[in-house]
């Protein structure tokens, strides 16, 4: 047996110096993962399998307590197996009922489980798996309040103990752009060095807007009751800012690991309602009315529900500000929509997703005063970039600014997204580890927004 020195939970996060191997040694054989989903309350549990992975098997146990949250799962993979385009074949073994978690950890059916649904009790879910020897791929958030970070913190420490993998599913890393504006970070001559910034204009600025009803799958989204008590959901700030906050750690360091309590520093957060009316509710759930746990939000005959937040914090000395909104429902035409800006020495990075754009994620650099980079920018797109992404271009907008030209076989949208974080995770079970700097660097990220919930006042 190896001997492992553990992740510590102290005033910093020591970082194991031990290697990781997985109980469970994979080998990358067909179907020798075996899937478990753990309470599908949210759809991107399903997300998951809208692929075929040919080290994944085909049958799939799902413990679920009886309810709408265990039949839309199934109807999603349903349509998965039944769409006319390149259908799956999955067989789901589907155990429902009050006991369904004791029954998951007793008979353990698989060796990965899928967790993503109803996010208070997703940081037990993830410590009670990791316990029972399974490796955990988790949707975001692990984590909603700062009084279950510590356990999160121990799961991590339970999963290095067991050579289990704990992993969270971060599918904005893979968006084009995102990746463009992190590889032209990386080219000095063309974006200087990352700038430190100041609270009133820091050097890293991510802010998206979502909306509560949308179609997944080309079907309109049924959210659960639940979705809407951020008690149960998680407010804002420790929800989808989650990927804001991973992002801000993936671009500006990448592959550093990051001690937390070191190098994160809360400036100020704030939180407020979208208020949603009874018509607007009943749409998104199918209910008729709130239940009784939402009627402490409700004012007037409106749902309060806080899934807004903006944070301010350092990172390593660096300025970064991260802010979510949240919109019923997204102007016909419209979507979800992202904007991002790294501000270099010699160049600012812009992500753009307005009328503009036609809500389309568009990646543009504008140079800074005195900044001559029209060569090295050529060079760093037409010979680093292409090398890497066949068809790239770029197009000179004005003096100083440009237009970064994506083929569309790059915008694959969002739902795919889950398939790569998906294969990429498969990889990590086959080489027994994380890299290095993932498991502290998902710690860091919790700390951030839980600390952000603490700074709001909540």
């Amino acid at each position: 047996m190896r001997k492992w020195t553990g992740l510590l939970l102290s005033s910093l996060l020591i970082v194991s110096t031990g290697c990781q191997t997985n109980q469970t040694q994979f080998a990358g054989a067909a179907n020798e993962v075996k899937l478990v989903t753990l309470d599908p309350g949210h759809f991107h549990a399903a997300l998951v399998q809208k692929t075929m992975y040919p080290q994944v098997d085909s049958t799939v146990h799902v413990y679920a307590p009886e309810g709408p949250d265990a039949e839309g799962h199934l109807q999603r993979i349903e349509s998965f197996n039944t769409r006319l385009d390149d259908p799956t074949r999955w067989n789901e073994v589907v155990y429902t009922g009050p006991d369904y978690l004791k029954r998951m950890l007793s008979e353990k059916k698989g060796n990965v489980v899928v967790t993503a649904g109803n996010n208070s009790k997703k940081t037990d879910y993830i410590n009670r798996s990791i316990l029972a020897g399974f490796n955990v791929l988790a949707d975001k958030p692990m984590v909603i309040t700062p009084e279950k970070f510590p356990l999160l913190v121990k799961s991590f420490q339970d999963a290095e103990w067991r050579g289990l993998l704990l992993y969270d599913i971060m599918t904005e890393r893979h968006e084009i752009t995102t990746i463009l504006q992190k590889e032209l970070s990386q080219i000095p001559e063309v974006f200087g060095q990352l700038q430190t910034g100041t609270l009133e204009n820091p050097a890293v600025t991510k802010e998206s807007v979502h909306h509560f009803f949308k179609y997944v799958a080309g079907n309109p989204l049924r959210r659960p009751a639940w979705y809407f008590d951020t008690n149960q959901q998680g407010e804002g700030l420790v929800d989808v800012t989650t990927h804001l906050v991973d992002l801000i750690q993936w671009e500006c360091f990448p592959e550093q690991i990051l001690y937390y309590k070191k190098d994160i520093q809360m400036l100020n957060a704030k939180r407020w309602p979208t208020l949603l009316t009874p018509e607007q509710f009943s749409k998104v759930t199918g209910l008729e009315s709130y239940p009784d746990y939402l009627g402490g939000y409700v004012t007037d005959g409106q749902l309060g529900v806080y899934s807004n937040g903006e944070m301010n914090y350092t990172i390593k000395g660096v300025h970064a500000k991260v802010s979510v909104t949240w919109n019923f429902q997204a102007p016909e035409g419209t979507g979800d929509t992202h904007y991002s800006i790294m501000r270099g020495t010699r160049a600012n990075l812009i992500i753009r997703q307005g009328a503009a754009e036609n809500y389309k994620p568009v990646l543009y650099v504008e140079a800074n005063d005195n900044a001559h980079i029209d060569n090295v920018l050529h060079r760093a797109v037409y010979k680093t970039l292409q090398g890497a992404y066949p068809g790239i271009t770029m197009t000179s907008l004005q003096d100083g600014k440009w237009r970064i030209d994506i083929p569309d076989k790059y915008h694959v949208g969002h739902e795919a997204h889950f398939a790569q974080v998906t294969e990429k995770y498969l990889r990590y079970l086959k080489d027994g580890k994380l890299p290095d700097w993932e498991v502290p660097n998902m710690i860091a990220k919790y700390y951030t927004t839980t600390e952000a919930l603490k700074a709001a006042g909540r």
